[in-house]
């Protein structure tokens, strides 16, 4: 379980492996307290650390996760929104995330204004019922509020405010229109549109 508060920017420096891959990633984290088999959100997936040095932790990354995740595009160099698992008596900063991503959106608009920068962001049509103005979504691993939605012949467009401080602390810094990122729509969205369902 995760807030969505990026807490630190790895940078990939390796991917090994055909078919199911283990990533290799630089952090500032104090891997000392860092536990074989702990859960770090990497871009907004909840991966597995299976080794470890002084400033460097491997995750296994799966064919399957691959196919439904933007982690296809990892390559050495790549910086990584990274955050730890919560602990009980953490402050929830962001909205309780899980790590387990519902699809790949496309950013469709990436624009400077003033010092923030608007991102619009496109998903399929058939998640328009998860997202909501002024309501909580996960991009890569970050807790972020949906200014504006509209829904067009293409998917469902939410449009995002990056302030300076977000552009920072996360990789958002190096987007552009038609990159991929990972989508987790807000757990308590997905339970109320299934209790819609059953009732």
């Amino acid at each position: 379980m995760f807030t969505g508060i990026i807490t630190d920017v790895g940078r990939i420096t390796a991917v090994t492996g055909s078919g199911d891959k283990v990533v290799t990633l630089h952090t500032a984290y104090d891997l000392l307290s860092v536990d074989i088999g702990a859960s770090i959100s990497c871009a907004g997936v909840c991966l597995t650390v299976v080794d470890k040095n002084d400033s460097e932790f491997s995750v296994d990354v799966t064919q399957e996760t691959f196919s439904v995740t933007s982690l296809g595009n990892w390559k050495a160099g790549t910086e990584v929104n990274l955050e730890r698992s919560l602990k009980i008596g953490d402050e929830l900063g962001g909205h309780i995330v899980t790590g387990h991503v519902d699809c790949m959106g496309t950013i469709s608009r990436f624009e400077i204004i003033d010092d923030s920068i608007a991102m619009d962001v496109l998903v399929p049509a058939n998640f328009a019922h998860l997202i909501a103005q002024k309501g909580s979504v996960t991009i890569d691993g970050a807790s972020l509020t949906v200014n504006a939605v509209n829904d067009t012949e293409n998917g469902t467009e939410f449009s995002i405010n990056l302030i300076p401080h977000t552009q920072a602390v996360t990789s958002f810094r190096n987007n552009q229109c038609g990159d991929k990122v990972n989508v987790e729509f807000d757990i308590l969205a997905r339970y109320v549109a299934r209790l819609q369902i059953k009732s």
